[in-house]
């Protein structure tokens, strides 16, 4: 994603800043605690969160590190592995996150000393895998670097809330709900048209069969598909903005009655 200049002039400067501090903290070795203020510290200044609204404390595992969370709107995009600026970050450290992240659904995990960060993007499947997406060394790092600064300008307050977003229109969840919208049933209906003159359709029994047969059951009664559609109710283009027809008695009607005949036709099959 793309960087403002804003956004790269304040990492630029405020990492330059951190390094001196960074720096200090290592050659006196401080404790977890003293290491997790300096990260604190620096998702505000680096990365433009408000110290006390979007950064927040998350339970430990075992107590062997502490964690953070940073919140981009109503969302926690990504959530802080933090260890002592002394500690190596290993594979056990990993696995630690792994191994929590089924339970809060989180996707993104950031493991970090202060100094070196490493940016995961967890893959919530059985079993539960990750994919390292890039890892800095703050101290060895030019803090102009490009690579440097794209890495952290995503994790930037304004980015991440602009990642999120684009990560929920583009969900599965937002496109089943588009799929069954309006505009978008409408234009299939004018396809089906144009490949048969003849047929009639209507609209409801378009979403009966895409509820039926097409589109898989969480996707469209999960608590993720509601709170797909209520994204897309409240987003601010009407281009964008579904017009569900699921709600409609109209379609749930056609869906039982589909569910209805399949059942009497394999019967009479059997």
């Amino acid at each position: 994603m793309a960087i403002s200049a804003k956004v790269a002039d304040r990492i630029s400067s405020q990492i330059k800043k951190y390094q001196a501090i960074l720096a200090d903290a290592r050659s006196r070795d401080v404790s977890e605690s003293d290491t997790v203020v300096i990260i604190v510290d620096m998702l505000a200044d680096v990365l433009g969160y408000k110290k006390y609204l979007e950064i927040k404390t998350e339970p430990s595992v075992g107590g062997t590190y502490i964690g953070l969370a940073a919140k981009a709107g109503n969302e926690v995009p990504f959530v802080i592995q933090a260890h002592a600026i002394g500690t190596s970050l290993k594979d056990h450290h990993v696995k630690q996150a792994i191994d929590c992240a089924p339970d809060n659904g989180i996707e993104w995990m950031v493991i970090t000393n202060a100094v070196i960060w490493q940016v995961y993007k967890i893959h919530l499947k059985q079993p539960t895998d990750k994919s390292l997406i890039y890892e800095c060394d703050l101290l060895q790092a030019n803090p102009k670097n490009p690579q440097l600064v794209e890495c952290l300008g995503n994790l930037a307050q304004s980015s991440m809330t602009k990642f999120v977003q684009q990560c929920q229109v583009t969900s599965k969840f937002s496109i089943a709900r588009l799929l069954l919208s309006e505009p978008m049933l409408d234009r299939l209906r004018r396809e089906i048209r144009r490949v048969s003159p003849g047929r009639k359709v209507e609209l409801a029994e378009l979403e009966a069969v895409l509820r039926a047969d097409v589109l898989k059951r969480d996707v469209i009664d999960s608590q993720e598909a509601k709170q797909a559609a209520e994204f897309l109710r409240k987003a601010p283009r009407p281009a964008v903005r579904a017009r569900a027809v699921a709600t409609s008695e109209d379609a749930r009607h056609a869906a039982v009655a589909i569910a209805k005949e399949r059942a009497a036709t394999g019967e009479r099959a059997a």
